[in-house]
């Protein structure tokens, strides 16, 4: 009886010839016995090995043909080894269905995890905790993760994200289907080229926008973590951010034998892991680059040293004792979050801005832009301004000399 159930069931499909990137592969479903004992439906791609051509059809024919012969007679060899192309039966590998489930097509979320864990050998470490976990947070959040539904994912997200931002997720959403397709898991990209079609404002598209703190903007934020009763051990930090331009990450991976007396060796980054904080060799651009150190900084450093350090032991620490968590000192201490009760709890510079002190909110990067804008100010050469932040001249002239604030033009 259960056999002719199954007959039955595998009698109302056909074997298809569908052309993936310019190969031929056989596509039809038929019933299983899952290890539960459930009858369940399952989707079936097996190359043909032939490429789309003439004579590579009518061999992809002969062998559908056979297929659905066994198909139709109940007498279907699941294994696939009976339809194995004899001079490849050691390299042709059916392509099994993400889920033996009635509806062959995997949704989004199940594509962008299969698709992480391919990519996460190929990527940063911080790229795969912070961006690829951020694009699986958007996806979760989808009323639907259809792929035929794509016209609808990608309103929402422009309703609900920035247009950069919502650009971005399409971008590798896009990706992640492509290799989908190109892993014979879809049969179709709905979403290729749709990034393309959304306009971002060039102020939006600017990662690292210069835009400098003045001074006295400089002093009062300072001034302000100091003061702080939550967060003034975060002050020595800061300080040395807005006196020597080194990037956040470069800063919170500083140890005391990296400080001399004449210079801080900057030669190792702290970075996002998917087992939490981690410690990485070299800069951004460079290996590694001597910062020489003035009374200004030295004092900074003094006034933090612990008698007997550990050389091993690092520079800034949070309130419990380990490494800063930047994202912690961002969104809590920098920026302001809401907390359990939904109300919004300001941090330093966003109090600042409520009082008019300073004009207008900025992230911790731009105390890097306030350093090497000041310096310029002072008439530092570029060059001696590149060396000491890890820049090339080129760089400091295309991005910085411009925003120079009492850069004039003479009267001729």
């Amino acid at each position: 009886m259960e056999s002719q159930k199954s007959q039955s069931i595998a009698s109302r499909g056909s074997v298809q010839i569908k052309n993936s990137n310019g190969s031929l592969q056989l596509v039809f479903s038929h019933p299983i016995i899952t290890p539960t004992g459930e009858l369940k439906t399952k989707r079936f791609y097996l190359s043909t090995r032939h490429d789309d051509t003439p004579f590579g059809r009518h061999q992809a024919s002969a062998l559908a043909t056979k297929i659905q012969r066994d198909i139709d007679y109940g007498e279907f060899d699941a294994s696939l080894v009976k339809y194995k192309p004899a001079a490849s039966l050691s390299t042709v590998t059916p392509i099994t269905p993400i889920t033996p489930s009635p509806n062959p097509q995997p949704d989004l979320g199940e594509l962008w995890e299969k698709y992480a864990e391919f990519k996460k050998p190929q990527v940063s470490p911080s790229t795969y905790a912070v961006d690829y976990r951020k694009y699986r947070n958007h996806i979760a959040k989808l009323p639907t993760k259809t792929l035929d539904d794509a016209i609808a994912i990608r309103d929402y997200l422009l309703a609900n994200l920035s247009a950069n931002a919502a650009k971005r997720t399409l971008t590798n959403i896009n990706a992640c289907c492509d290799w989908a397709l190109k892993s014979q898991l879809i049969e179709s990209n709905p979403f290729q080229s749709m990034a393309k079609d959304i306009q971002i404002a060039k102020s939006e598209s600017a990662e690292y926008e210069i835009n400098p703190f003045t001074k006295e903007e400089r002093d009062s934020i300072i001034q302000a973590f100091e003061e702080s009763k939550l967060y003034n051990y975060y002050a020595p930090l800061v300080k040395l951010l807005f006196f020597t331009g080194c990037r956040p990450s470069e800063a919170i991976a500083l140890q005391w034998k990296h400080i001399s007396d004449k210079y801080i060796t900057f030669e190792q980054a702290i970075t996002i892991s998917t087992k939490g904080l981690a410690l990485k060799d070299g800069l951004k651009t460079q290996s590694q680059r001597r910062f020489p150190i003035n009374n200004q900084q030295r004092e900074i450093l003094d006034s933090i040293k612990p008698e007997n350090c550990n050389p091993d032991d690092f520079i800034f620490r949070s309130k419990k004792g380990g490494i800063v968590d930047f994202g912690d000192f961002l969104n809590h201490a920098w920026k302001g979050y809401k907390n359990h009760h939904g109300t919004h709890i300001d941090g330093i510079v966003t109090q600042l801005v409520k009082q008019g002190v300073i004009t207008e909110y900025r992230k911790p990067y731009q105390c890097r832009h306030t350093f090497i804008t000041l310096c310029l100010e002072a008439d530092i050469d570029a060059k001696d301004v590149g060396r000491w932040v890890g820049n090339s001249p080129e760089i400091i002239y295309k991005h910085y000399a411009g925003n120079k604030r009492n850069l004039q033009v003479p009267e001729l």
